[in-house]
């Protein structure tokens, strides 16, 4: 039996992000079982990008070539790979995708003609309630729908959807570890960190959910007895906070405040107080150190020291997904302090072998969605507790943290849990068309089933849409027949017609649809309707194989015409018409295309609306 082939979607592998590491892991994991035919769409990459050949396995580029001239809208559409996804999935033609990304990087993925065709699974992050509308809206469409946190899963089961399921995101547990206490304090030594110095530290991407006002006014009353206590901020300081204003504001000296530099010339890091970009590397002496970013930043190993240089981890947000810095400082044995909601929640129970950090409730413009204002007094009130253990109950807490990311997010739990997802997933069919998607327009009207069955049997037999009782759709529908504005019967025709209207749309695949052993012997007749043409047509196709003999003649029709006309002798094979047709050059060929049929003809067409006279010429 061969390989089932995977494709796997998401952030590039080797980009500095949350999505990026967890696609890695995944990818390395998965290649390395030799079960799998593995492929990477990258986005963030464009086709042809140098970085995508340097890969054990296949990788393309998700965003388009033309991206720049593209609309703002069509441009955030096309970074998460809209576009091209199509082209990958139809050359790659896998068995199984998994997209992991945030939710609304599928939008509108469940309208794509490969959707569910293909073994689709999504894994994604969401991390505030009231749940994203988006996020329930598409839950009848993912029969695979995952996860990063168990807060998802519980909020998902409230209103009644138990097939969504938890899937953490995953981490490379090697890279992070406690370093020997003589090591600990010569990294310190070389930091210029004094060896009494309690470090407070906060690895995130500078983004406006990442609590650094509420961190900082923690911090400052945890100062104000504690000499020598430090924050270390591991982040980027030109996006997001304005941080040096936030420092100015809140009176706190910028010497108690550490950050990670790192030089894009020769690799090297160093750990101090900001005092701008682009400053002299000591290591190397090119102008090209700046706090680390997602484009230029520290490696795993570099990171790990930068964990290491902490005493305690703080993490305060609004809101998160997985938070993966909380699990890659519980690997160096910190005690971690997080936010109590969201994501938060695993992570600072007791079993987790972290503390948590109590929030005020906020709600954020527009969405509505509850998040949280990680409480100043809170802050300063744990980093006392931690503060006040001994060593030795720091030691226990740090192990203890250690072991639960061993057991709920190492890549060797995470890709186990994956293979068992991919094994449990069908085959592509061999014979299947993920190039359109399928409307029947000639299902026949169920009896016998009520409003609200009738409504969903409809979308999942016409339109090959699966709803239910919460989708916008369903409701519409539901109010219409209630309201006594439309029957099952006026509903029913409804949605044939949109069928009709919809296949009418799809392209022509000519390759799959014309003999294979009469290249240069083919005439089309494209005469889409209607019954009394198409009869008329029939009393001529004698005529028209007198004039193109030994030529296989091609009726274009809809459907419904077929009986009118495919008996006849002349005839040797009807199609059904589709808006595409109505361009003869792209069937008879111009330049370098050399088309398809020697003629076309299109009697219902006049030669003012379509050039259909042009026959090559003959």
């Amino acid at each position: 039996m061969r390989k089932k082939t995977v494709l796997i979607h998401s952030n590039f592998c080797k980009a500095f992000t949350g999505f990026g590491k967890n696609q890695k892991n995944v990818l390395k994991y998965l290649y390395k079982t030799g079960k799998y035919k593995i492929v990477e769409a990258a986005n963030m990459k464009v086709a042809g990008d140098p970085a995508l050949e340097t890969l054990p396995w296949d990788c393309y580029g998700t965003v388009s070539s033309n991206h720049q001239s593209k609309s703002q809208e069509d441009k955030r559409s096309d970074g998460y790979g809209f576009f091209e996804i199509d082209n990958i999935v139809d050359k790659v033609r896998p068995d199984v995708y998994i997209g992991s990304e945030d939710i609304w990087a599928f939008t509108n993925f469940h309208n794509k003609p490969w959707w569910n065709k293909v073994s689709c699974m999504v894994w994604t992050t969401l991390d505030s309630l009231p749940l994203l509308p988006q996020a329930v809206e598409y839950a009848p469409k993912i029969k695979n729908y995952f996860v990063w946190s168990s807060f998802a899963e519980k909020a998902f089961k409230k209103i009644g959807y138990d097939h969504v399921k938890t899937l953490r995101g995953s981490l490379d547990v090697e890279n992070f570890y406690r370093l020997e206490d003589e090591k600990r304090k010569q990294l310190r030594s070389n930091h210029g960190i004094e060896e009494n110095d309690f470090i407070v530290g906060f690895v995130f991407r500078n983004q406006l959910r990442k609590s650094v006002p509420n961190l900082l006014d923690g911090f400052k009353l945890f100062k104000k007895d504690k000499s020598n206590a430090k924050l270390l901020l591991h982040t980027h300081w030109s996006e997001g906070w304005d941080i040096m204003r936030l420092l100015e504001e809140k009176d706190i000296d910028k010497e108690d405040i550490l950050t990670t530099y790192f030089c894009s010339s020769c690799n090297s890091y160093h750990v101090r107080s900001f005092i701008g970009q682009e400053q002299t590397c000591r290591s190397c002496g090119e102008k090209t150190l700046n706090t680390t970013n997602v484009s230029a930043g520290v490696s795993e190993d570099q990171l790990n020291e930068v964990y290491n240089l902490m005493d305690v981890y703080c993490h305060p947000f609004t809101s998160g997904g997985q938070e993966i810095p909380v699990q890659e400082a519980k690997l160096t044995e910190l005690v971690t302090l997080v936010t109590d909601y969201s994501c938060g929640e695993d992570s600072c129970s007791e079993e987790s072998g972290g503390l948590p950090l109590s929030w005020h409730e906020y709600r954020e413009p527009g969405t509505q969605f509850i998040k949280a204002s990680t409480d100043a007094d809170s802050i300063k009130q744990m980093l006392d507790t931690v503060f006040n253990m001994s060593d030795k109950e720091r030691s226990d807490m740090g192990s203890l943290a250690r072991s639960w990311v061993m057991d709920n997010f190492s890549i060797n739990v995470i890709g186990k849990k994956l293979e068992e997802i991919i094994d449990s997933m069908p085959y592509l069919d061999e014979d299947a068309d993920i190039k359109n998607i399928s409307y029947n327009e000639l299902y026949e009207k169920p009896e016998g089933l009520d409003d609200s069955a009738f409504v969903i049997d409809l979308y999942e037999n016409i339109l090959n849409d699966y709803v239910d009782d919460r989708t916008d759709g369903f409701k519409h529908w539901m109010a219409k027949l209630e309201s006594g504005d439309v029957d099952q019967n006026a509903l029913y025709h409804h949605f044939i017609e949109i069928a009709k209207k919809e296949n009418l749309k799809k392209p022509i695949v000519f390759e799959d649809l014309l003999s294979k052993d009469d290249e240069g012997n083919r005439v089309a007749v494209v005469i889409p309707e209607s019954g009394t043409d198409v009869l008329f047509i029939n009393s001529l196709l004698k005529n028209l194989q007198k004039k193109h003999k030994g030529q296989n003649i091609y009726i274009f029709t809809k459907p419904e015409f077929f009986e009118y006309i495919e008996d006849n002798p002349c005839v040797y094979k009807c199609i059904a018409y589709s808006e595409a047709l109505d361009n003869p050059i792209s069937l008879e060929g111009f330049a370098s295309h050399k088309g398809f049929f020697e003629a076309a003809y299109y009697p219902a067409t006049t030669t003012q609306k379509v050039p259909c006279y042009i026959h090559n010429g003959n």
